[in-house]
């Protein structure tokens, strides 16, 4: 009871002593507010909805790409390893909830000393113990504890929480490009399977125009060149579904992988054409955005991760108020090494360290993570302007696309309509085998051409709802 009682004047004392230089100011950091516009550009109106607000599974209505992007964020082996970063800093972030309490441990030594007979120690242990060694039997607890004055694991538990949020946040950020990149490839594999379509329908047509012109050229109304002509149009049809066909193989192995799987065919039950994704939807206001985008949220804990460092750092030149205490049994023989109380010991110390001197350590500390701060507040605010130029962007490739598309599509008929009136008048002689063959190469360049657009049609609807921070709900 008097070592507890000891302990506690130890405490008071010292802590009479912090509070008298517990007055030094700290640094005042401003908050940092990213320079925004009101409205994103290329948008009619400003509504406060936004598209991003829509889980994945109601953005993305097909079954087969649900459950593709359900695979990947079970499966996908980067949101795998991002999941255990999290799992990794929640433990960190556990064991920071402890910083506050004192540190205790306990150690059990035992130890046998035998000084020299001539020696000052050899002759009075001869002397007070009529033996020539001497024992020292010691079981103690430790004790260690630090007072947080200045907020040091305050802003130490504030880093550790801070680094567990940018995970999380940063796990978010993956999961939307996963989702992403597997909506756009499901898209792609769907717009070569249209451009294999338009190649195979196209190789018939030049099969017929081969025939005709080899007839032709039997009657004598033609020329080999004719003929020629017509096979090299037909043999470039079957090079490009020999392409469209491997590049659908590639694509699909990239799939099987993006969701944590094998290299294997990807069923689909619908064409391009079929998909549906929202038309008309509003980007929403770009404040409302910078909360919901993972990756700017992430750099914003950066931020604030830097303003507890500086407290850190700051921190670590003012006063220390540390106590240590230990007590337990101690004897210099082991048969009455746990006699109570005769055997029990303990000791207390409390004190005040400044630093002084330390080859200008802590100050340069401190200024690099001042520094540290400011390049945290320029990447921040650079995040916000990229985010709003993503958005931009896929706002204006939507709108433009729209246009794109539709003039793809007047251009097919046009040309379909071209070949129909070129194998007519090439059946009754008014116009030679170049006609035809310029006319279905163009009218097959156009349908893959439409095909090409619609798909990056459908990614610029995706890139927007990824760039508004969807996907992760």
């Amino acid at each position: 009871m008097n070592i507890i009682k000891k302990i506690k004047e130890i405490v008071v004392s010292t802590a009479v002593v912090a509070s008298a230089v517990s007055c030094m100011p700290k640094l005042a950091l401003d908050k940092v507010s990213p320079e925004l516009p009101e409205t994103f550009q290329y948008t009619a109106t400003a509504d406060t909805a936004s598209v991003a607000n829509l889980e994945w599974r109601q953005f993305f209505n097909d079954p087969i790409l649900q459950g593709l992007i359900e695979k990947g964020i079970k499966n996908n082996y980067d949101l795998q390893i991002a999941l255990k970063q999290v799992a990794s800093s929640q433990e960190r972030l556990k064991q920071a909830k402890y910083m506050q309490y004192p540190e205790v441990g306990f150690g059990v030594t035992g130890q046998i000393t035998r000084p020299s007979d001539n020696s000052l120690n050899g002759q009075s242990i001869n002397l007070f113990l009529g033996k020539s060694y001497v024992e020292d039997y010691n079981a103690a607890f430790n004790l260690s504890w630090e007072a947080d004055i200045w907020g040091k694991i305050k802003n130490q538990q504030e880093v550790s929480k801070m680094q567990y949020l940018q995970t999380y946040e940063a796990t978010k950020a993956i999961q939307t490009q996963v989702v992403a990149a597997i909506a756009q490839g499901y898209y792609n594999l769907l717009m070569l399977d249209k451009q294999l379509e338009i190649a195979k329908s196209n190789l018939e047509l030049s099969k017929n125009t081969l025939n005709i012109t080899e007839k032709i050229w039997q009657s004598g109304d033609a020329t080999s060149l004719g003929v020629q002509q017509s096979k090299a149009q037909k043999e470039y049809t079957e090079l490009l579904i020999t392409q469209l066909e491997q590049n659908i193989k590639i694509q699909e192995n990239a799939l099987s992988i993006l969701v944590g799987e094998n290299p294997t065919k990807i069923n689909r039950t619908i064409e391009m054409s079929d998909t549906s994704l929202p038309q008309n939807f509003s980007a929403g206001l770009p404040a409302a955005m910078i909360s919901r985008r993972p990756d700017v949220r992430q750099q914003e804990l950066v931020l604030l991760e830097s303003n507890a460092l500086i407290g850190i750092a700051q921190a670590n030149m003012y006063p220390s108020l540390k106590i240590t205490a230990n007590g337990g049994v101690n004897s210099f023989k082991i048969d009455n090494w746990f006699q109570i109380p005769a055997s029990l010991f303990g000791s207390a110390l409390g004190g005040i360290t400044q630093p002084v001197f330390q080859k200008r350590q802590l100050k340069t500390n401190l200024n690099v993570a001042k520094i540290q701060r400011e390049k945290n507040v320029l990447a921040f605010r650079q995040s916000v302007l990229n985010a709003v130029g993503e958005v931009s962007d896929a706002l204006v490739s939507n709108e433009s696309l729209k246009v794109q598309e539709q003039k793809a599509a007047e251009q097919v008929t046009t040309l379909k309509s071209g070949i129909q009136s070129a194998e007519k008048l090439y059946k009754s002689g008014l116009v030679n085998y170049l006609e035809v063959i310029t006319a279905q190469g163009n009218s097959l360049q156009a349908e893959l051409n439409l095909a090409s657009i619609k798909r990056q049609r459908l990614s610029s609807i995706v890139d927007l709802y990824r760039a508004l921070g969807g996907g992760w709900k």
